[in-house]
C-alpha cells in the first residue's frame, strides 16, 4: 500500500532531459561528439558521423580542407578523423543551430528551382551533404538509407531552450551562492516545464527550524 505524503523521484536509469541551452549544444562541436539544433529541437548526430567514417578522406586541422587519405600524411597537423566527403558540411556546423537550412512549414531542407533544368533542387550553399541526391543521375548514388537523417526523431535528444534565465540560489546558513542557468518560457507553459520570471531571481534556502530550536534550547 503506498504511503501518504511520499512522491517517487525520477528513475535516473531512464531519465531524459527535456531542454538544452544553445551554450550546451555548442560544447558538442567535434566529429566524435557532434550535436546540432534546428527547428527548436536538439539532435545528436554522432552516430551518423561514426557510421560514415573511414570513407577515404581526412580533415585538416584548420577544418576547411578534406583530402584523400593517401595525402593526409603530407598535411602538417592533419587531424585523424577520416570521413565521407558528404559529411564535411555537417561537421562544419557542429554545435550550431542550422534552422536556416530548413523550411519551417515542410520541415524539410529548403528547395529552389534550378535555372538550368527547371527542376526543384535542395538548397545547399555549403555543398551537397549526406542523403542529398546529386543534381545529375549517378551510378554510385545509393538511396537505400530509408529516411534522411533530418527526418524523424532517431537522433533527437531534447528541445532547444531559446530563452534562459539565471537563478541565484543562496544558502542563508553558510552565505554560499550558486547561479544556475535554467529554461524559461515566455509563452504557454510547455508540458513538464516550469516557467521562470523574466529577471534574475534569488531563491533563499530555508533554514532548518527544528535544528535552530534545538540549538537555542542547548544554549539556555
Amino acid at each position: 500500500m503506498p504511503r501518504r505524503g511520499l512522491v517517487a523521484g525520477p528513475d535516473f536509469e531512464t531519465f531524459r532531459r527535456r531542454y538544452f541551452t544553445p551554450v550546451e549544444v555548442a560544447q558538442h562541436n567535434q566529429p566524435d561528439d557532434l550535436w546540432v539544433s534546428y527547428l527548436g529541437s536538439v539532435y545528436d548526430l554522432t552516430p551518423l558521423a561514426q557510421k560514415h567514417k573511414g570513407k577515404g578522406h581526412t580533415r585538416s586541422a584548420a577544418g576547411c580542407l578534406w583530402v584523400p587519405r593517401s595525402r593526409a600524411a603530407s598535411i602538417d597537423g592533419g587531424c585523424a578523423f577520416p570521413g565521407d566527403l558528404l559529411l564535411k558540411p555537417i561537421v562544419e556546423v557542429a554545435g550550431q543551430d542550422i534552422s536556416h537550412w530548413f523550411d519551417p512549414k515542410t520541415k524539410d531542407i529548403r528547395m529552389y528551382i534550378d535555372p538550368m533544368t527547371g527542376a526543384q533542387r535542395y538548397r545547399t550553399p555549403r555543398g551537397r551533404f549526406l542523403h542529398i541526391p546529386p543534381q545529375l543521375p549517378r551510378s554510385d548514388w545509393a538511396n537505400d538509407f530509408g529516411k534522411p537523417w533530418w527526418q524523424g526523431t532517431r537522433y533527437e535528444v531534447g528541445r532547444l531552450s531559446a530563452q534562459t534565465r539565471n537563478i541565484r540560489i543562496i544558502n542563508t546558513l553558510t552565505s554560499q551562492e550558486h547561479t544556475l542557468e535554467a529554461y524559461a518560457s515566455s509563452g504557454p507553459m510547455a508540458m513538464g516545464s516550469v516557467p521562470l520570471p523574466e529577471s534574475p531571481t534569488s531563491i533563499p534556502v530555508a533554514r532548518n527550524t527544528s535544528l535552530s530550536s534545538h540549538n537555542q534550547s542547548l544554549s539556555k
